[in-house]
Formats: C-alpha cells, sequence, structure tokens
C-alpha cells in the first residue's frame, strides 16, 4: 500500500513532492517557534524630544525599569532629546526654571540670567544627597540591560553632530521610518 504525499502546495500547483511538504511544515514549524518566543516578551517605544536635565530622566528611568522586567525597550532620541545620547552635551543640560510651575520662585526671577544654572545645581545636590543614579550611570544601566538607544540621523544631520559624539553602544543613523515600525509593534508607546 502506498501513502501519497501529495498536497495542494501553496502557489496553486495541484502537488507538493514530500520535500517540498517537509520544508513548508519546517518554515510553519520555524514561524509558530518564533510567534511564541516574542508572545511573552512585551514591548516599550519611548519617543524622547526634550534634553532638560529634568526630562532627561524620565525615559531613561521608565526604559531601565522596563528592560529590568525583561521588555523589549528602544528609546528614540530626536531634536533636543538628542543631547540626552551626546557625550559632551549630557554632561552640561540644564533644569529650565522658567515657565515650569514646580520651581518654587516666580517666573519674573527664574528668567533672571543664571537661575537655570542655579536651579540645575540645587536638583544636582538633590540627587547626590538622595543617592539617586546620575544620567550616565542611567545610561549605562540601560545599556547594560539591552535598552536599544537610538540617535534620530535626520537630528544628527541637523545638529551637524559626528556619530563619535554619542556614548557607546548608541544606535546611530535611525530614521523615523524605523522607530515608527517599532512603535507599531510596541505594547507601550511614550512621547517624552
Amino acid at each position: 500500500m502506498s501513502t501519497d504525499t501529495s498536497a495542494n502546495s501553496p502557489d496553486g500547483d495541484e502537488t507538493m513532492t514530500e520535500a517540498e511538504l517537509r520544508d513548508r511544515v519546517e518554515e510553519l514549524e520555524d514561524s509558530v517557534a518564533r510567534l511564541e518566543a516574542d508572545d511573552g516578551q512585551k514591548k516599550m517605544t519611548i519617543v524622547a524630544t526634550k534634553g532638560t536635565f529634568d526630562m532627561a530622566y524620565p525615559p531613561l528611568i521608565l526604559a531601565s525599569t522596563a528592560a529590568a522586567f525583561g521588555w523589549d525597550v528602544v528609546v528614540f532620541h530626536t531634536f533636543w532629546g538628542l543631547d540626552i545620547l551626546h557625550e559632551e552635551k549630557s554632561r552640561n543640560l540644564q533644569l529650565s526654571a522658567v515657565g515650569n510651575p514646580n520651581m518654587p520662585m516666580p517666573n519674573a526671577l527664574a528668567a533672571l540670567p543664571g537661575m537655570d544654572r542655579m536651579a540645575t545645581r540645587m536638583m544636582e545636590k538633590r540627587i547626590d544627597d538622595n543617592g539617586t543614579a546620575t544620567l550616565e550611570e542611567l545610561i549605562d544601566v540601560s545599556l547594560d540591560q539591552g535598552v536599544e538607544l537610538q540617535a534620530c540621523q535626520m537630528t544628527i544631520d541637523l545638529m551637524d553632530y559626528d556619530e563619535d559624539d554619542f556614548y557607546d553602544d548608541v544606535v546611530t543613523g535611525v530614521g523615523a521610518a524605523t522607530a515608527l515600525q517599532h512603535m507599531a509593534e510596541s505594547d507601550v508607546q511614550l512621547l517624552v
């Protein structure tokens, strides 16, 4: 008794050879295995657009925390948010005192020269006294935990930055299309 191993092929032909059928089954098994592997891992995309001292912390804290829970995390840095990943500029980010409703001073006083630097120094002291991680430490922790820190290529070109200006392991040359693709696949999308 012979066994008929023919079946309808995916391209519309009437039959598949046994080898083609085995190849197709193997492809499907691989696809199912990939889907099952991806199924349990949550994804997060954060778009960091602001480069002030106080706005550099939220994307890095959220990213490193999500990565600690095993999430696949990408932080796409664009426009002023790119300064967070720039080694030199990230060391000089300022807290903006003007227009900040939580600053303990009126806007007229906050607008005086040197007030941003003073507010930044006050926050840096508070961070140090509290034992909170510095921005550089948060960048290192994020990268160590597998967070993909992306630098927007258009902004790199616009700001005339060199790709060597960024922290090691920062992914450069990323466009908006790549960021949008990760966002479309993500469980959580945040704009900071």
